[in-house]
């Protein structure tokens, strides 16, 4: 069955800047990397990172308006990069504790809520309703936060929670433009897999003098030591987790693709993957193959079992040579030994201290608001690596009840479409939301570009669906 994509209901200048070489769109992040580069050469940091800040979101305005398909491809791009500019900038400058360079990310992406004002209020009956409840409830732990705590954490905090639901409404309100959304993230990730997979490795293996010199700065011991052979590896990004996260989806996404850069892209992106020593997202890859293996037909479920077993003759040798094999050998072991496993043993604290204050803080803490006052009358800052416990801890049990029934309901929604065995692009986008969504008792992936994840691709699956369901309504198939 092939689909062929109509326009509906769109403008003729958005019709005509999607078929016309969005040239313009190109040269205005053209001249935004240009300004990078000079600034970081320069060693510019005060005044490189407002104008970084200032540049990109009116780059990303410019592209919302006029290049909307592009414009989704460097949003992505802007988590992929902006961290590591961010520490190229320190390095060559001064360290910035702030890390106020990556509001730049949040800001670009929250162009979508121009979206959302204008839609939310005639969703429901388009199928929005998880997008409300979830909105809703975020929307009440800011007001709490901003009740506790100061106008800046608050906003601060409201950034992770808001980008992610912001960016999954405009995914799914935009199904009339699925085909072209689709094409873009096919191509986006698998560009992203090939460049922050090959970057990761290399960080591994030589250490670069400005990961080094940012990782003595934040004195971060879990990310390991600065030196090469001694980082778990973040790549490009922020953090190890965030990355092992992206890496996974580009990897499960890299499954459709027929590009010849598939191969390379897959080596290097199982290795970085293996070497940010994430176990979660090892869990959640496998769930995603699972997931995706359930989902298709059967001849389409033999073609991927082909490419798993090519990807595993590419990525094993690597991963079973020094001084590759020790590391990753050793954090594999410890799923056979959690007793005496650090992490394992920290987060059963965590737990053990959390679930009752989480369940407990009926009203919520509030978004932002990060510290608790102990026993003793002290504040100590809250560690809860839990996205569930998270949830409740800051949202309250109204503002949760809200926000995981959104959630919920978007799951029950995902699981009843029909059309996964036809499009393999949707089943893959599927996988992915499940993946993350496993994750959430033992970790917040439902914040920043983790939560861009989970909710970005359920919300791609709503969109595909209807988009199937007009092409059919419509006589084209």
């Amino acid at each position: 069955m092939i689909y062929r994509h109509v326009n509906i209901n769109s403008s003729s200048a958005t019709n005509v800047n999607q078929q016309n070489p969005p040239l313009l769109g190109w040269l205005a992040i053209l001249a935004l990397v240009v300004f990078s580069a000079a600034s970081i050469a320069a060693g510019a940091g005060s005044i490189f990172r407002p104008a970084y800040v200032v540049i990109s979101f009116a780059v990303g305005v410019f592209l919302y308006l006029r290049y909307p398909v592009l414009y989704m491809g460097f949003l992505w791009w802007m988590w992929f990069l902006t961290p590591l500019i961010s520490r190229l900038i320190d390095y060559r400058s001064t360290f910035d504790q702030s890390r106020f360079i990556l509001v730049s990310q949040y800001l670009v992406t929250l162009i979508t809520m121009h979206t959302v004002l204008k839609e939310l209020p005639r969703s429901y009956r388009q199928g929005g309703l998880p997008f409300i409840l979830a909105l809703s409830g975020v929307l009440y732990g800011s007001l709490i936060g901003f009740i506790k705590t100061s106008p800046v954490t608050a906003v601060r905090g409201l950034f992770d929670w808001l980008t992610p639901i912001s960016f999954a409404f405009y995914v799914f309100i935009k199904w009339r433009d699925y085909p072209q959304h689709r094409q873009n993230i096919t191509r986006v990730f698998l560009w992203g897999v090939l460049v922050t997979g090959v970057y990761g490795v290399i960080q591994y293996l030589v250490a670069p003098e400005w990961d080094r010199f940012w990782l003595i700065s934040t004195k971060l011991q879990s990310f390991g030591r600065p030196e090469p052979l001694g980082m778990r590896i973040w790549s490009t990004m922020a953090s190890s987790g965030p990355f092992a996260t992206t890496i996974m989806t580009g990897l499960l996404l890299l499954f459709n693709s027929k590009d010849v850069l598939r191969i390379p892209a897959s080596a290097a992106g199982y290795l970085a993957l293996l070497l940010t020593l994430v176990r979660t997202m090892w869990g959640a890859w496998l769930v995603g193959i699972l997931t995706l293996l359930s989902s298709l037909k059967p001849h389409i479920q033999m073609r991927l079992i082909v490419t798993i077993l090519v990807m595993a003759i590419c990525v094993i040798p690597l991963a079973t040579v020094e001084p590759f094999s020790e590391v990753i050998a050793t954090r594999l072991e410890t799923f056979s030994n959690l007793d005496e496993d650090s992490s394992a043993q920290a987060r059963q604290g965590i737990y053990e201290r959390g679930v009752n204050k989480a369940l407990t803080n009926y009203l919520g803490n509030g978004i932002g608001n990060t510290f608790i006052v102990n026993e003793k009358g002290v504040l100590e800052p809250i560690v809860i690596d839990s996205g569930i416990l998270d949830t409740f801890f800051t949202l309250g049990w109204f503002g949760a009840v809200f926000y995981l029934g959104g959630l919920i309901l978007l799951l029950f929604q995902v699981f009843q479409y029909s059309e996964l065995g036809i499009d393999p692009f949707m089943a893959a986008a599927r996988a992915i939301g499940i993946a993350c969504v496993v994750t959430l008792p033992i970790g917040s992936g439902m914040l920043g570009v983790s939560g861009m994840i989970l909710w970005g691709f359920l919300a791609i699956v709503m969109a595909a669906h209807k988009y199937h369901v007009h092409q059919r309504n419509s006589g084209f198939n």
